[in-house]
């Protein structure tokens, strides 16, 4: 005599698609460092601003992270992410570091983090800066230099 077997199809499936979904999450977050990818992340300029990133900016050692267009020194304290939406006219305090223009944003920006995003060049670049890093003078001179590159379609800051 047989017993009859309950179908279980259904529950396997619901737990196969929760799976897949946590591993979809997972590609796009990475969770040790909690950043995510800029929406034009995949493009050939973040790959090379990756390659190229130095291996210690203001002292702080790189870690490679397996996200694309990311780049993070020390624990944190210095994030690149390339790929980022391309800024428009703002009020935002705006700055030029060896030719690459910069804009502070106030509105994420607090007194221990700084994030400020290039003007006119596409794909944008956003760094984070934490802690100690709150003022980046010398990294943000090395950063241009990575950033450079990139076509400048437009200034926030007029040239003299």
């Amino acid at each position: 005599m047989s017993i009859p077997r309950k179908r279980t199809t259904l529950p396997l499936a619901a737990a196969a698609l929760a799976v897949v979904a946590a591993l979809a999450f997972i590609a796009t977050k990475d969770p040790h460092y909690d950043i995510r990818p800029g929406a034009r992340a995949q493009n050939a300029h973040c790959a090379r601003m990756v390659e190229e990133a130095p291996d210690r900016l203001a002292g702080k050692p790189h870690h490679s992270t397996g996200i694309p267009g990311v780049v993070v020194w020390g624990d944190n304290e210095i994030v690149l992410r390339c790929g980022v939406p391309e800024l428009g006219p703002t009020t935002d305090p705006c700055f030029a570091a060896d030719g690459v223009d910069w804009v502070l944003d106030d509105s994420r920006s607090t007194e221990g983090e700084k994030v400020i995003t290039t003007y006119g060049r596409s794909p944008a670049t956003e760094v984070t800066f934490t802690g100690s890093m709150s003022a980046p003078d010398a990294a943000l001179i090395e950063l241009s230099a990575l950033v450079a590159p990139v076509k400048q379609t437009a200034q926030c800051i007029q040239p003299d």
